[in-house]
């Protein structure tokens, strides 16, 4: 029905971890629900724009079962290949996205059975600085990024894996992120404040001053 239609697209890529104010929005209701009605009928611009949605979100899954990149893809295109053949019968098309969020789990956790055990990641680096007239500066950013990925990885792995599911970008609703991480909905906003609370103590620990990472909240 799709022909060569690519599951993947540089969306999935995550971003910085400091990176407070998203790129992008997540689409109305309204709007996600049309796109799997004409994705249901074949339009394979909605498909792409479905892709393109939650991307973001199935890639945020795979990061909190640390899966390492070429796992992550394989569960990338194997969800996306599973709404492919259930997008026309989706009972609630409005909450696709915890529909992905389930799948893409499902996905995860049948790599980490194969693989009898967790994959350690290798890719959690800061992504490379834009090139900038000051050198210097440039310097000091990526060392205030090598740093803070050292904090995050001295955290706890509850934290870690919250932190993960909220990189995504558009960032999930709590509702997928409770379907992901089997976590209650209540309890995600106090575990990510507390969480990013010790990740500033652990960032200011090694040596980051509170205004380079004033941009956690």
């Amino acid at each position: 029905m799709y022909g060569n239609t690519a599951y993947t697209s540089q969306a999935a890529v995550p971003p910085r971890l400091q990176t407070a104010a998203r790129s992008r929005v997540r689409s109305s209701p309204d709007a996600v629900v049309r796109l799997v009605e004409l994705a249901g009928e074949g339009d394979q611009c909605a498909w792409r724009a479905l892709v393109e949605e939650f991307s973001g979100l199935v890639w945020a899954v795979t990061r909190a079962h640390r899966l390492d990149q070429a796992d992550g893809a394989d569960v990338m295109q194997a969800t996306f290949v599973r709404l492919m053949e259930h997008v026309d019968r989706l009972r609630q098309p409005e909450r696709v996205g915890s529909w992905l969020a389930t799948t893409a789990r499902r996905e995860c956790l049948a790599v980490l059975r194969d693989h009898r055990r967790v994959v350690p990641l290798g890719d959690d680096l800061p992504e490379p600085i834009d090139a900038a007239p000051d050198h210097d500066a440039a310097l000091d950013a990526e060392q205030r990024d090598a740093t803070l990925w050292s904090a995050f990885k001295h955290l706890g792995q509850r934290d870690q894996t919250l932190l993960r599911m909220l990189m995504a970008d558009p960032a999930p609703s709590y509702e997928e992120i409770s379907v992901a991480l089997k976590m209650p909905i209540g309890s995600i906003g106090p575990t990510r404040a507390r969480a990013l609370e010790r990740l500033r103590r652990e960032a200011e620990r090694l040596g980051l001053t509170p205004d380079s990472i004033e941009v956690l909240g």
